[in-house]
């Protein structure tokens, strides 16, 4: 990416920071990505195609969203109201004629209406999500971390995706884990509403040994 483009993108990022409410297109996903996670996508959707087009010419983002299976689609109901903010960091057209895309996820966001435009694509007005506060003290999140680098280390297609890891970050460590452990959207969403990181962290405690 050139150094321009991370510039407008970065003035883009603290413009939309210092904003109350916003617009943003809508991407509900059974894959999830939550503040500081990088994810690699295939986009086929031409509705979706027309998003992630936009966003890089405007140098804006979009939110990925958790899907809820109990919800009416005709209705908006099928997406969580907890997604998050992200950007795409790099895109190449792959071999199968997809477009492949990496983004990075930056804040939640808290959706408050959608709406849908013509070809499907959903829109939501949003507000921040408060970030979580955690005064814990690293080491109380072993062994998360150890565990974390494990897999890491196992899975080359996820480490690739992290040149920086922040595994001394309680907070990178729990949202990594709630990204790549099968917990249920609706149960992610409950820790993100909370003011802190605590709940999480105990119920990760019991998961991760």
């Amino acid at each position: 990416m050139s150094e321009c483009r991370k510039l407008n993108q970065q003035q883009f990022r603290n413009h939309i920071l210092a904003t109350s409410t916003f617009s943003l297109p809508l991407f509900p996903l059974s894959a999830h990505i939550l503040p500081g996670g990088v994810m690699s996508l295939r986009i086929f959707e031409p509705r979706y195609i027309r998003m992630i087009k936009e966003a890089c010419a405007n140098q804006t983002g979009f939110a990925i969203c958790m899907l809820n299976s109990q919800g009416d689609k005709e209705q908006n109901e099928h997406i969580y109201p907890v997604g998050t903010f992200v950007t795409v960091e790099d895109f190449d057209l792959l071999e199968d004629g997809l477009l492949g895309i990496k983004v990075k996820g930056h804040r939640c966001v808290r959706i408050e209406r959608i709406d849908t435009d013509k070809d499907g694509l959903r829109i939501g007005q949003c507000h921040w999500q408060e970030n979580w506060t955690c005064e814990i003290n690293p080491q109380a999140i072993a062994p998360m971390d150890s565990r974390l680098k494990e897999i890491f280390n196992k899975y080359p297609e996820v480490k690739t995706l992290y040149p920086q890891p922040e595994f001394n970050n309680p907070i990178w460590v729990i949202y990594r884990w709630l990204e790549l452990l099968p917990v249920n959207a609706e149960q992610k969403q409950a820790f993100l509403e909370q003011k802190d990181c605590q709940i999480a962290l105990e119920f990760l405690s019991q998961l991760v040994e």
